[in-house]
């Protein structure tokens, strides 16, 4: 009997489609419907029907990632992703998605993996049909404008150079550059301009470019010009495609995604509030146009990139942060056949545990490690790898190969183990607890997780639950997923079959004893060697283990057993927590769950002290508290972690949070642990030692990050009233003591005030047992707790500060700008609603205009920004580039004197439609008890107490009209507004640029050249392309244009030209007009007022506590 029924809309313009017609299996807490469908294109599509849901998402998954790059355009599949976005036939304009989903309270994003590539969105659930339509023309009739092209290519490149100097990259691309030669693996997947444009070249360089005639670009614009045009924004679309080089380049994609995005290798997932039935006649409507191709729908890569050759080496990579770590990584076989079982899972379960007897608890006792996870990782969809990752100390470091023997040791112990039955018995029932009880989560990632699992060999009926729950080996034994395959891959980790990849800078690295040279990685420039361990190490790893303290988990206690829910009807779920406790030492909230009803409980216990930050000195040592504590509580926490029982102790800018969340059984349990550790820790001075060694490679790596995070970092620190430079604490820490932290750790807890909410499926009388039992111990703080808020600094009115700096990586090619103009307290609320609306209308524009079009840097971004303390607030806007942090202000007030335009111009139709998308984000009901809870922590963290404002605000909103929201931006962000208050903070790159054109040197050289020798053909300057070269392309196409003939008077010319006409954004800022410089950071703060407090916004009236 067949599984899928045919189905005839009535409708004759709906095309007919195929309905799977077994039961999806869903969790008993799921009330969603599903459905999954089969167009006759092959495209495969699952429809979610959510009658609650207030977001409505969608994603689309194709089969298709950078492994199926061509050899010779590394990153083609991501340039795909990129360009695919900019115009379809339907909607040409290269904004009008974004654009409608912005309005729509939406958003969307998309990645390239290997196997795969994903496009998702999130959007409000009345305009699923509309954002649905725009989405599926991307995959049946894109533009790939030509005038997209080069841009494109750019912010491809942007996106790779925001990645150069990461560490994560740069090792993931030696691991795979150090693959078989030939194997797929070894693919550069993110690509760069260099990667996507080389093979043009060099056909071009050979004189075998042929013309591209057939690519016309659409007789439909699909893009508007910037509202504050620069030179980089003012190409035509026939101009702006990059030339022969790019005309090529696009041809080439074109050509890859006609043969590549074919409907068969399509997997869709619809989430709505329509009707099953709906949302199937939606997708059929809307996504039967793709095409079938007649491609392999799940092409396997079955070879394994690493063979003898390969395996059994030690790879030392050279990093850009201060690091000591090491990676074990073992070929692995395709594991979602075996998604039954998981059986590599299982061995991760022992490799990766924390508690007394494992791997982990041994080597962090000798000192040598400060973390250690292990597990398998698909690479492609037919191979994968089982890693175990360790972070080491120094002195770990230095006995790397005495911790590669210890791992040894722990598999041979496995190999010889004999596995309880509880041992998969725990893994087998607390999976189908926590599919059992699982809650709904954002929309989009849902979407996007069941799109790529549809890819996956599991029977269609197990979609939702296959990648979830594990079966016990007794059952579809037949499968080989059970004890027998577990046994084989023990025995397959070995180290001859595996590589080891050492992670350290230069400097520590060669203090090993080694023979290996040094080799360079093509792309990220990665320095690496390569050896083999020698024959006696590789006999001594196989070696039984005779290390005592290695010994298996035994039965894990914080399973939990009473999942009962005590579900009452209610008419309109609470919107608040409830004070039902007030002390001088603490106020306690409280809501028992009337709306997700899970056996989950989130407790978070916010404990201030004037103690905590009250100095450089002070913050390092609360920092050394919490890490000692989450140190010291790893092989307790280990098994309650398993369980879904989790805990968090971290420093904060006014003390510490203690936070607590998962089964609700034996929270309490954790909880008198974890406080009574809190309370009494004796500080070791071992393990302190590895604290201050972790900090500080920690702090002084800050320095190396992105280059937005930098100038974010200066700004709020200018911005905070009690704030401490990186710089400070690391000249603390060095004489920091044991004695010290202990000393400090007594003071703290003299003096503390708490804010505690207990939120889910606890009672009013567990609540106050918790607190009760918080408060042993602790000493009253003096002052109000008012006082214990975080304050920020205020600006003056109608000033203009900027403060420069340069970014301390000497290899950071990235500039970054921040820039804020303040908007005033959030506890005025007309205010606050008129800000969110401006930022929502400021949002995608500045996108579009200074990242899409200007091509200013992969981040650019402008939203809302919360200060210190969360009470006063403003607009920020963020840009990462390679151009000068002056010029990137330029265009950002150049693009805000355009916004004022827009703003005037905007339509009242426009203006409803930017309200009612702010409205419904407002509106947007709570996900899960986590982000109900994580709601309500932050009213009570700030002390305002506002639960219900985004209700409040809402309601507000109908009575904005679009002279407030101008009258707001005039005087509180555009640039000449005499009462603004603005701070921008610049981080300039210290990395020379490449010698790069202009567009008007070019277009300069090209007249010279048509003067000197007119008879050269037009298209030998046209064929360079509109846009910025690099000096070696230009002189390159040059070169050849004008092959033979003397040049050397053009050539005289060239550099008088180049400075007449420099590149815009490169080369020294000079002095803005009206800008006053900051010049020393810490006495700038000096003169700011700090920001009242005023305390709680609402007065609940809560006490004495009501009936509950």
């Amino acid at each position: 009997m067949s599984d899928w029924r045919r189905v005839t809309p009535s409708n004759p313009e709906i095309p007919p489609f195929s309905v799977f017609t077994k039961p999806i299996v869903k969790s008993q807490q799921d009330d969603r419907e599903y459905r999954i469908i089969r167009l006759d294109n092959g495209l495969e599509a699952t429809l979610v029907h959510d009658a609650t849901a207030d977001k409505a998402a969608a994603s689309l998954d194709v089969t298709v990632g950078h492994l199926s790059d061509p050899d010779d355009m590394p990153g083609l599949a991501h340039f795909c992703e990129h360009l695919l976005f900019m115009g379809t036939e339907k909607f040409p304009r290269e904004n009008d998605y974004s654009e409608f989903l912005s309005k729509n309270n939406g958003g969307s994003n998309a990645y390239t993996s290997m196997s795969n590539t994903n496009y998702y969105f999130n959007v409000a659930t009345p305009a699923l049909s509309q954002a649905l339509a725009r989405f599926a023309a991307f995959f049946h009739c894109p533009l790939f404008a030509p005038s997209c092209t080069s841009r494109e290519l750019n912010a491809v490149d942007s996106e790779h150079k925001k990645n150069h100097q990461n560490d994560i990259w740069r090792i993931f691309q030696v691991n795979k550059h150090l693959s078989k030669p030939g194997h797929v693996w070894r693919k550069f997947g993110s690509g760069n301009r260099e990667s996507l444009s080389q093979a043009a070249k060099d056909l071009k360089a050979k004189g075998k470019l042929e013309p591209v005639t057939s690519l016309a670009p659409s007789p439909i614009p699909s893009r508007i010009a910037s509202p504050a045009p620069s030179v980089a924004s003012t190409a035509s679309d026939s101009d702006a495609d990059g030339g022969a080089i790019g005309r090529e380049t696009r041809r080439r994609l074109v050509e890859w995604w006609s043969k590549e995005y074919c409907a068969g290798r399509m997997h869709l997932c619809v989430l709505g509030k329509e009707s099953i039935d709906e949302l199937s006649e939606l997708a059929s409507s809307l996504f039967s146009p793709i095409l079938n191709r007649g491609t392999d729908p799940l092409t396997m890569i079955n070879e394994q990139p690493t063979g003898p050759n390969e395996n059994g080496t030690l790879v030392s990579v050279q990093t850009i942060m201060t690091m000591h770590a090491m990676e074990l990584i073992f070929p692995l076989e395709y594991q979602e056949d075996l998604w039954r079982h998981k059986p590599a899972h299982f061995i991760s379960h022992f490799v990766g545990h924390e508690g007394p007897g494992s791997l982990h608890s041994y080597l962090k006792n000798k000192g040598w490690i400060s973390g250690l996870s292990s597990g398998p990782q698909s690479l492609g969809r037919g191979f994968a790898v089982f890693k175990v990752n360790v972070h080491l100390t120094e002195e770990g470091f230095q006995n790397y190969r005495a911790i590669l023997l210890a791992v040894a040791k722990y598999l041979s112990l496995l190999r010889t183990s004999t596995f309880e039955p509880y041992h998969q018995k725990e893994l087998v029932d607390l999976a189908a607890t926590r599919f059992r009880f699982q809650e709904k989560r954002r929309p989009d990632d849902y979407a996007t997780r069941l799109a790529e699992h549809m890819a996956r060999p599991y029977p269609k009926e197990l979609l939702l639950s296959a990648s979830q729950l594990v079966w016990d080996w007794s059952e579809a034994s037949n499968e080989g997923g059970g004890k027998e395959k577990i046994r084989e891959y023990l025995d397959l980790f070995r180290l001859q079959n595996g590589r080891a990849v050492l992670m350290a800078k230069k400097e520590d690295l060669e203090k090993l004893p080694s023979n290996a040279t040094w080799a360079s990685e093509p792309w990220y420039g990665t320095e690496y060697r390569v050896e083999r361990f020698d024959d006696a190490f590789i006999k001594q790893s196989n070696e039984p283990n005779d290390l005592s303290e290695l010994f298996l988990p035994g039965p894990n206690e914080y399973i939990p057993t009473n999942l009962e829910v005590d579900k009452r009807e209610v008419a309109k779920p609470a919107e608040r927590p409830h004070l039902i406790r007030e002390t001088e030492l603490s106020s306690l909230w409280h809501k028992k769950d009337d709306r997700f009803w899970v056996p989950k409980a989130f407790v978070v216990i916010d404990l201030r002290s004037p103690f905590g930050n009250d100095s450089p000195r002070s913050s390092v040592l609360t920092r050394l508290y919490s890490d000692l504590v989450t140190d010291s509580l790893t092989e307790f926490a280990y098994d309650a972690d398993i369980a879904g029982l989790s805990y968090s102790f971290i420093s904060h800018t006014s003390g510490l949070y203690i936070s607590m969340n998962g089964y609700n059984d034996k929270m309490s349990v954790l909880v008198k642990h974890i406080l009574d550790k809190v309370k009494q820790i004796d500080v070791d001075p071992t393990r302190l030692a590895v604290m201050k060694e972790q900090l500080k490679k920690g702090w002084e790596n800050f320095f190396l990050g992105q280059s937005y995070q930098l100038s974010e970092y200066y700004g709020r620190y200018m911005l905070t009233e009690q704030q401490w430079t990186v710089h400070e604490k690391l000249n603390e820490l060095p004489s920091i003591t044991a004695d010290d932290v202990q000393r400090h750790i007594k003071q703290i807890l003299s003096q503390v005030h708490m804010r505690v909410l207990v939120a889910g499926n606890m009672f009013k009388d567990e609540a106050i047992d918790i607190i009760e039992t918080t408060e042993q111990g602790l000493g009253v703080a003096p002052m109000k707790p008012l006082q214990l808020n975080e304050k920020a600094l205020l600006l003056p009115e109608g000033c203009n500060y900027t403060w420069t700096s340069t970014i301390p990586n000497p290899n950071q090619a990235n500039s970054a700008l921040t820039y804020y103009c303040h908007y005033g307290h959030s506890a005025d609320q007309r205010l606050r609603v008129v800000a969110a609306l401006l930022n929502q209308i400021l949002g995608e524009p500045t996108f579009d205009t200074l990242r899409t079009k200007e091509q200013l840097g992969y981040i650019v971004s402008c939203s809302g920004w919360n200060l210190a303390g969360g009470n006063e607030f403003g607009m920020r806007i963020v840009i990462q580039s390679e151009k000068t942090p002056g010029y990137l202000e330029d265009r950002v007030e150049s693009h805000l004197d355009g916004m004022k335009t827009m703003i005037e111009e905007m339509t009242p139709e426009v203006f409803e439609e930017q309200k009612s998308g702010l409205e419904k984000g407002w509106r947007e009901a709570y996900k899960n008890l986590m982000e109900e809870a994580g709601s309500f922590v932050y009213h009570i963290s700030t002390g305002g107490l506002d639960f219900l404002r985004a209700t409040n605000d809402a309601n507000l909103l109908k009575d904005i009209t679009k002279d407030d929201v101008l009258d707001l931006f005039m005087t509180k962000v555009h640039p000449s507004s005499k009462t603004r208050s603005k701070l921008s903070v610049h981080m300039k790159s210290q990395k020379q640029r490449q010698p790069r054109v202009s567009e008007e040197a070019a277009r300069e050289f090209a007249s010279l050249v048509q003067k000197k020798m007119p008879d050269v053909d037009e298209s030998a300057w046209k064929d360079l392309g509109e846009g910025v070269h690099t000096l070696a392309d230009f002189q390159a196409h040059w070169a050849q244009a004008l092959k033979g003939r003397d040049v050397s008077e053009l050539m005289a010319a060239f550099p008088a030209i180049l400075e007449k006409y420099p590149v815009q954004g490169e080369g020294v800022d000079q002095p803005r007009k009206g800008v006053e410089y900051i010049q020393d950071p810490t006495s700038f703060r000096k003169t700011l007022k700090v920001a009242p407090d005023v305390g709680p916004l609402v007065d609940w009236g809560d006490l004495p506590a009501p009936h509950l």
